[in-house]
């Protein structure tokens, strides 16, 4: 495998840095930004790395094969787009972009020239995202009804970019992934308490053609913090809660069932109430796994499991919420 650069090792750049180098056993040889106090930083850190506040440098330099984009979303479409024209595989952080066009610009050169194009969605690598895939793939849920997340704390308040394109990505990409399709109608609403224009707090809903619902409340001004989703099947529930310890995933074996009465014919309801199973679910590092997973990628050519038409997914939906907030919850359709 070639060596591998970065540009971006801010606040959470310095993660993906810290976690490709190790992984890549020194191959990440060359970081870039703007910060030199953070250069200073990441040389006496890691042994044998180099260090340029001028991206151009990644781009020329031969022996790097791929590149970690972890800059603010601005930037993405740029600097991807022009790692990949120059034979360059590229990981970039989420969002891909922050417009459809540049999404879609970016999708259209990763395969016009061949290239791995992989989004940072850290929660479908997370083991309990990928435990509760299997309980619905393996229709142990049944028919899954509907499902709503809830991704809030007291937090820090970005300036930059909103709550929904701060927090929703995690939560969009786990409901696409889980549920193998697009929404095709999105309405939300969300208020600016803190910050003139910037929402604080965001509820969404999704619509897709089966006729499933998904729902999902962001917020960095809450009283509590909450890393939660709920999916409800015709089988059996489940509740994802992220901030236990150990205890994720809990399987409720409970529901309404259909039946019905021989005498007269008629079908009637009964609800029932089972078990609650807390299942083991493996450790892990979810980004070192998500890390882990391009590098395999890289070597092996395939398609990533958040490559970037997964990541233009994720955007559409993004968008459209935001076209939705801004016309006051109006229903907005998903191409």
């Amino acid at each position: 495998m070639k060596n591998i650069g970065i540009v971006g090792i801010g606040d959470w750049g310095k993660n993906l840095l810290r976690n490709f180098y190790n992984l890549s056993s020194g191959k990440l040889t060359l970081a870039c930004d703007s910060d030199e106090k953070r250069l200073t930083a990441a040389r006496a850190t890691y042994n044998g790395l180099q260090t340029t506040n001028d991206f151009s440098d990644l781009i020329a330099d031969d022996s790097i094969g791929s590149i970690v984009i972890g800059t603010p979303p601005s930037s993405h479409a740029e600097l991807a787009i022009a790692a990949m024209e120059a034979g360059k595989d590229v990981f970039v952080e989420k969002p891909l972009a922050l417009s459809v066009e540049d999404g879609e610009r970016m999708v259209e050169t990763a395969e016009k020239h061949n290239r791995i194009l992989m989004v940072g969605h850290i929660m479908v690598y997370h083991t309990a995202t990928l435990y509760l895939k299997n309980m619905i793939d393996s229709g142990e849920l049944g028919d899954v009804y509907y499902m709503y997340a809830s991704r809030v704390n007291l937090g820090k308040v970005r300036s930059i970019e909103n709550a929904w394109w701060s927090f929703a990505p995690h939560d969009i990409s786990i409901i696409l992934y889980l549920l193998e399709k697009t929404p095709v109608r999105v309405t939300a609403t969300g208020a600016s308490y803190l910050q003139d224009g910037i929402e604080d707090v965001v509820f969404t809903t999704l619509h897709f053609a089966d006729g499933k619902m998904a729902h999902i409340h962001v917020s960095w001004l809450d009283p509590q913090k909450d890393r939660k989703m709920t999916v409800v099947g015709s089988k059996k529930m489940v509740v994802f809660d992220d901030t236990e310890a150990s205890e994720k995933i809990r399987i409720f074996d409970k529901g309404a069932d259909k039946k019905q009465d021989y005498d007269t014919y008629a079908d009637y309801l009964t609800l029932r109430t089972g078990d609650i199973v807390i299942p083991k679910i493996p450790g892990g590092e979810p980004l070192a796994d998500e890390c882990r997973h391009f590098l395999e990628c890289v070597e092996s050519r395939e398609r990533p499991r958040s490559d970037g038409r997964e990541g233009l997914r994720t955007l559409k939906v993004l968008r459209a919420a935001q076209e939705s907030m801004e016309k006051g919850g109006a229903p907005i359709e998903i191409k």
